[in-house]
Formats: C-alpha cells, sequence, structure tokens
C-alpha cells in the first residue's frame, strides 16, 4: 500500500506527485523521490524496481520478508534491512522496515509494523540544511528512529526483570517464577536478534571502506552505531541478570526442598524412636517384669513421651522443626 510519494529538491519538498510521474522528478539536479510503503505487495515491489532500477536480489529479500537485519551495497545503492521491536501488554512484537536507498530515491516498506514515520519526513523536511545531503541523511534519519524505539523496550524488559525478582525474595519460590524467568529470556533474545546484526552492520557505514552514497554523512551513523551499542549493552547485562536470577530462583526451590526434607527426617526420626520402644515392649516375652508391674504401662507411655519430647526440642534448637 502505497504512503506517500513526495519530490525534493535541493533539501526543499517540491509537491506529492503521482507514481507514474517519478522518471520526471529523479532526472531533476539536486533532485529526489522519497516513496513510503506499507505491506507492499509484489506488483507494487515490481513497479517501483522499474522506477529506480532496484537490484533484483534486493527487491527479493524485500518480497519475502523475514530477512536478518542487514546493509548490502548494490552498485551505487543501499539495502538496509530494520528489524522493528514493540512490547504490546508483554507481548514482543517484531517487525520489519526495507529500505532502498540511491542516488536519486529513497524507498522504504514497512512489513507488520503500523507505527509509522511521520514525525522523520516532518524532521526532514524541517532541517533542509541537512535534507541537502540527499536519501543518505533519510536513511539515517529512518534509522535513529527506529533505534530510539528501542529505548522504552529497554526500560519495559528491565521493569519486568526488577518486578521478577522481587517476587523471587518476597514470596517463596514458585515454578510460575520460574516460567516468567524464561518467558523474559526468550523476549531479550528476540530484541538481540534485531540489535546485535544490525549494530554491526552499521558500523560499516561510519568507518573502513564506506559506500559512496553515505561518504558525506557518516558521522551521523557513528550517533546511530553508539546507541545500537548502548542498547545492545543493556540487552547483555539483562541476560546476564535473567541467568543469575533462574539460578537464584532454583537455588531458594533447592533450599525450600531442603526444608521440607528437614522437617519431614525430624518428625521420622521422633516416630522411629516412639516405635522402637514400643516394639520392645510389644514382643511379649514371657520374662519381661514390666508386663506384670502395674505401674509398668504408665511408665513405657511416660518414658515414650519423654523421649519424642526430647527429640522434638532438640530437632527444634538446631532448626529442622
Amino acid at each position: 500500500m502505497l504512503i506517500n510519494c513526495v519530490a525534493y529538491q535541493d533539501g526543499k519538498k517540491l509537491s506529492d506527485i503521482p507514481v507514474v510521474d517519478i522518471s520526471e522528478f529523479i532526472i531533476l539536479p539536486k533532485g529526489f523521490v522519497w516513496v513510503a510503503l506499507k505491506d507492499a505487495e509484489p506488483e507494487e515491489l515490481a513497479e517501483m524496481q522499474y522506477e529506480f532500477g532496484l537490484h533484483e536480489l534486493a527487491v527479493e529479500d524485500a518480497r519475502v520478508g523475514h530477512q536478518r537485519p542487514k546493509i548490502e551495497e548494490y552498485g551505487d545503492s543501499l539495502f538496509a534491512v530494520i528489524h522493528s521491536v514493540e512490547l504490546i501488554d508483554h507481548v514482543m512484537h517484531i517487525g520489519e522496515i526495507d529500505v532502498f536507498v540511491g542516488e536519486t530515491y529513497v524507498l522504504s516498506n514497512r512489513n507488520n509494523y503500523d507505527q509509522g514515520f511521520a514525525e522523520v519526513r516532518a524532521r526532514c523536511e524541517r532541517e533542509t540544511q541537512h535534507l541537502k545531503q540527499g536519501p543518505a541523511f533519510i536513511l539515517y534519519a529512518l534509522m535513529d528512529a527506529i533505534v530510539d524505539r528501542y529505548f522504552p523496550v529497554v526500560d519495559a524488559l528491565e521493569a519486568e526483570l526488577w518486578q521478577i525478582e522481587e517476587q523471587i525474595f518476597a514470596s517463596p519460590a514458585h515454578r510460575s517464577t520460574l516460567e516468567q524467568l524464561y518467558q523474559l529470556k526468550r523476549k531479550v533474545v528476540l530484541f538481540k536478534h534485531a540489535v546485535a546484526p544490525l549494530m554491526e552492520a552499521v558500523g560499516k557505514l561510519d568507518g573502513g571502506r564506506v559506500p559512496h552514497i553515505v561518504a558525506n554523512t557518516t558521522e551521523y551513523f557513528r550517533d546511530v552505531h553508539d546507541h545500537l551499542h548502548r542498547i545492545n549493552t543493556a540487552i547483555d547485562s539483562i541476560r546476564d541478570t535473567i541467568s543469575t536470577a533462574i539460578q537464584v530462583n532454583l537455588s531458594m526451590i533447592s533450599l525450600d526442598d531442603n526444608s521440607v526434607n528437614k522437617r519431614l527426617a525430624a518428625w521420622a526420626a521422633i516416630f522411629a524412636a516412639a516405635t522402637g520402644m514400643v516394639g520392645v515392649w510389644g514382643m511379649n516375652f514371657e520374662h519381661m517384669p514390666e508386663l506384670k508391674w502395674k505401674f509398668g504401662y504408665p511408665l513405657a507411655l511416660s518414658s515414650v513421651f519423654v523421649t519424642c519430647a526430647y527429640l522434638h526440642y532438640r530437632f527444634r534448637k538446631s532448626g529442622w522443626l
């Protein structure tokens, strides 16, 4: 679905144009066209491929989708795949934004991602001195907006982790807490898969042999790389803390189990003593003086009671009961 198709020249917006007029504007001096699509159909991508001369491999990746975050160079053009990350009702949603950049065009297509980039377009049109740098600055602005939307996700994951950590120490360890930790770890892994490859790809745009099309905007991509590095470091920290929390939770479960085992062992010892003593008097041998003594029964019960009471006292003192 077509969202926008706008022509620019020398950093200024000319007008919204129909797709069929694209070829008339990309030949203007210092002119380029910015097209935004959403969940583009194969026919729309084929039309854009014809208008801009897009490389067939890049178009195929955009058509198929589910690509790993990357930035690939095709001659004088770039093809970037960026993952969007959203937390909606504690469920992580991953979208994909494909961006084609050439000397005279920018084509963006977002898949499975409803949040648009109207503010990015408004920013670029407002900062005409930067927009004069052409499509490369728009690529930076799109990346910067997507990466900035990662920060609230980091904050939400950290808040969820803190809440689970409080549950670990505020109440007895439960299986549900362990399940929450594993679910959180899965979210962090998905987030990591969106950030780490993109950080590696953006790093190639601000150092070494950078593509010609972004040669004048390397400092902007360095800023994006710095943000990605901070996010990646935060993700690693969260993942390490989750691993520690899992171990702590398992240890507390083990301690609870040991406490239960101690109680069971203590009561078993008390009943074993009583059972042993009663078993001795229950053998009914012929020559057992206590059997015919009138105080034998009260003495036996008193001995059992005193012995069990003493064992109970010792186990409570040692912390087993």
